[in-house]
């Protein structure tokens, strides 16, 4: 069986602000990651180094600009049961007034790795919404990842 983990934030900012820590490599280890290598078009591909010890890979799917993210998402290691490209992410971002919904879904998860990567994305969005508040999350933390 698969699941998926649906999680949404608030932010003070707008799409437009919020867009590039999602598609630009020197933006998104500001809030995600100690390292990326992003290519923000169809077949692109998304790799981010997660807390300088879990490698995530996989492709993006679909990118418009200041409104959705999809990409590929899995484990670039050896036998990992979550392997690179294997599930899906999509970021929305919806304007609501002065605000923005950062709506998450991460699809097609083993049952038993809801819970984690739930907790993961709880983490994540936590430290984007610190970012674009103005504040400095620190470095990101070596325990999360699949």
């Amino acid at each position: 069986m698969s699941s998926d983990v649906v999680k949404e934030v608030v932010v003070n900012a707008t799409p437009e602000t919020i867009f590039p820590y999602l598609v630009d490599s020197a933006r998104l280890v500001e809030w995600m990651g100690t390292s990326a290598t992003l290519d923000p078009v169809s077949g692109g591909e998304y790799r981010v180094l997660c807390g300088g010890v879990n490698p995530s890979a996989g492709t993006f799917l679909e990118v418009v600009k200041d409104e959705k993210v999809v990409f590929t998402f899995g484990w670039d290691l050896p036998g990992h049961p979550i392997p690179a490209g294997s599930t899906q992410v999509e970021i929305t971002l919806t304007p609501t007034g002065d605000h923005t919904v950062v709506r998450l879904v991460h699809r097609g998860l083993p049952d038993d790795a809801v819970q984690d990567h739930g907790h993961g994305w709880d983490y994540y969005l936590a430290r984007l919404t610190q970012v674009l508040d103005g504040q400095d999350p620190g470095p990101d933390r070596p325990d999360l990842g699949g």
